[in-house]
């Protein structure tokens, strides 16, 4: 059996591996247009903003989680419309008064590919993630644009943009704007731990088209394998013996369009997120695999330790004898530790944003 193919339950939590636990049922009833088609197409009198009227069928998983996808968070001009898939928590959950908090995913695939649904060895990552919702959590997976589309900082400027258009909507989704946490995997965690770091850095700004009347900054981050100084990753891979960064085609040359000692040191620096680490940072949770052939693990060291001298709370979980994707020298293996390290996110995330805010004490009145 392939390495790859070792998880074959969908969500990591449950005890058996039933698809009625795991898979998304179909569409309750089934979703009609708002208006009844008629013989003769409507016609706009004016020219207005074009909306999608594709009837959408949103999902619902068997733990009651409703998913709304390929909400247009953003159409940047000249490029496709970007959108996110939501996870909202069960209507049976109790709603706080604050909202939920809010967890955004950035999915891999080396700035190259990927997508919003699919992550590391997990064979149905949408129910994992409406796991995750089930917990009184909004869960928002992103997409962004890739580096065959547009070069950086285009696809961290994606990622505070949907992270600003969520806040905007907080009151249509019960999201609690003030706990938000960016969370990714390889080139999403790259993503999620430089919008972590990078709260409010002017070279990082969204376009003019993305308004400013919301807030980019994420209390916490997770990040996955992933990577963090640009600058010193060619030299850790040729000592790790990992996937060379020698040549024009590497993923991080892509990203930036330039190629390894030819990229100036502004351009290394404004895409690596150790470069933007400061005491107001917020907590970060670093997992990764000791034998990682793709993203060294000393680049998840490297940033560990910024965190830690930089006085940020940081955890890392380095798992022994696993590979980028935990992938594993067995099938055992690579499902051990992908259990492992969404145990430790799902923990990492109730303690950071699952808690409301403590509020301020009450002063006592004075005695005027």
């Amino acid at each position: 059996m392939p390495r790859a193919l070792a998880i074959v339950c969908g969500v990591w939590a449950v005890a058996s591996c039933s698809t009625s636990q795991v898979q998304p049922s179909e569409p309750s009833g089934t979703a009609e247009p708002t208006a009844v088609a008629s013989a003769q197409p409507a016609i706009a009198s004016t020219i207005v903003v074009r909306e999608d009227k594709y009837p959408r069928h949103d999902v619902f998983f068997a733990n009651g989680v409703q998913s709304i996808p390929e909400v247009a968070y953003a159409k940047p001009l000249g490029f496709r419309p970007l959108t996110l898939d939501l996870y909202l928590p069960p209507k049976s959950r109790p709603h706080p008064v604050t909202g939920f908090p809010l967890v955004i995913y950035v999915h891999g695939g080396a700035w190259l590919g990927g997508d919003k649904r699919h992550s590391g060895p997990f064979v149905d990552f949408p129910s994992v993630l409406a796991t995750l919702a089930a917990r009184g959590y909004v869960v928002a997976s992103i997409e962004y644009r890739l580096s065959g589309e547009s070069k950086f900082p285009a696809q961290v400027q994606d990622v505070k943009t949907a992270i600003r258009w969520l806040r905007r909507h907080a009151s249509t989704y019960s999201i609690d704007a003030t706990r938000a946490l960016a969370w990714g995997e390889s080139a999403g965690g790259h993503l999620a731990a430089l919008a972590a770091v990078s709260c409010g850095a002017a070279g990082l700004e969204p376009g003019q088209q993305t308004p400013k009347d919301a807030s980019d900054c994420v209390q916490g981050a997770v990040s996955w394998y992933g990577t963090f100084d640009l600058s010193t990753i060619s030299k850790q891979a040729r000592e790790a013996h990992a996937v060379s960064r020698e040549k024009r085609d590497a993923p991080e040359w892509q990203l930036l369009g330039c190629f390894a000692d030819q990229c100036t040191g502004e351009q290394l620096a404004a895409a690596s997120p150790i470069r933007y680490v400061d005491r107001e940072d917020p907590p970060m949770l670093l997992i990764v695999g000791n034998e990682d052939s793709v993203v060294p693990y000393t680049q998840s060291l490297q940033m560990s330790a910024q965190l830690d001298n930089a006085g940020v709370h940081a955890e890392m979980v380095t798992l022994a004898g696993i590979d980028h994707g935990f992938i594993g020298r067995t099938p055992a293996d690579t499902r051990d530790a992908a259990l492992q390290a969404m145990q430790s996110t799902f923990r990492f995330i109730d303690e950071t944003i699952g808690r409301p805010p403590t509020p301020p004490p009450v002063q006592p009145a004075s005695e005027d």
